[in-house]
């Protein structure tokens, strides 16, 4: 079916073993690849990223099931692709840069918390990792996003799509301390965003994105990070201990698992690192 493409034969032979291999992992699962739906699709891309396979394999993976499905339509073998339900991961996209729990605590202490400013940076930080929000979603968060009671944050992220993500009683205990002791005497000028600038105003990004750089230094961590790195920080912990991948792209706030799916590839090479340095024949 990929002759007339004019396609070489290695590329011909490497689609040809990764359409095996999927038939493969479906038969025991009494399906094949004209009985798969997207959501086995997923699955099987989804155990391939577990055990670590290159993007760019993952995407020559799916340009041959869509080959195969294309075929398929065409000869009117089926009447439905389930392949156009999968996206194309991103290639040439390095680990995201993380921190390890140390220092996690190292920057989540730095800021003087006796200060206004400084408990509202340690909040801040707190719901940071404790969310694994972007900054502007962070920025941005009102009072009534809150549900204390519940543990609870209500984020607006990208396309103005709407989750839940649970808080944890550390960023919560911190949150409670700074909105007793410090909130109001920052609004100034009335509103209801949850972490005011110095002004009482919304606070830009980069402001937050400078404060981060500081307490970073004072934390005694050399690598350079951003807010960001803290998003990764929560992600790649939870998968480290074992979370449910779906769980954690809604956290994320991911449409698309692949997204989601690199933080696996970081547990991968930090495990890969532990047996290097701590196991005899490592």
């Amino acid at each position: 079916m990929w002759l007339e493409r004019g396609l070489a034969e290695n590329t011909l032979a490497a689609y040809r073993r990764d359409l095996t291999m999927t038939e493969i992992w479906l038969a025991p699962r009494s399906l094949s690849l004209l009985t798969a739906s997207s959501a086995d699709l997923l699955d099987f891309m989804s155990e391939r990223f577990s055990q670590g396979v290159a993007a760019r394999s993952a995407a020559r993976w799916l340009s041959s099931v869509r080959g195969f499905y294309r075929h398929m339509l065409f000869t009117q073998a089926l009447m439905e692709d389930p392949s156009q339900q999968l996206s194309h991961p991103k290639i040439g996209r390095g680990l995201p840069g993380s921190l390890s729990n140390s220092q996690v605590e190292a920057l989540l202490a730095a800021p003087c918390v006796d200060e206004s400013l400084g408990l509202r940076d340690r909040a801040m930080l707190e719901v940071l990792y404790a969310c694994g929000l972007r900054i502007t979603e962070l920025v941005t968060l009102e009072l009534g996003n809150v549900n204390r009671r519940q543990g609870v944050v209500r984020v607006i992220g990208k396309g103005n799509k709407e989750r839940l993500v649970p808080m944890g009683e550390v960023a919560l205990y911190w949150l409670e301390r700074y909105l007793v002791a410090t909130r109001n005497a920052l609004l100034t000028h009335g509103g209801s965003v949850l972490f005011p600038s110095r002004r009482g105003r919304v606070m830009t990004r980069q402001t937050f994105w400078y404060a981060v750089k500081r307490y970073a230094l004072q934390a005694g961590i050399s690598q350079n990070i951003s807010p960001h790195t803290l998003r990764h920080a929560f992600a790649t912990h939870l998968v480290d201990n074992g979370a449910d991948l779906r769980a954690v792209q809604m956290m994320l706030g991911h449409a698309d698992l692949s997204t989601t799916q690199i933080y696996t590839h970081v547990a991968q090479q930090r495990l890969q690192t532990l047996v290097r340095e701590h196991h005899p024949r490592g």
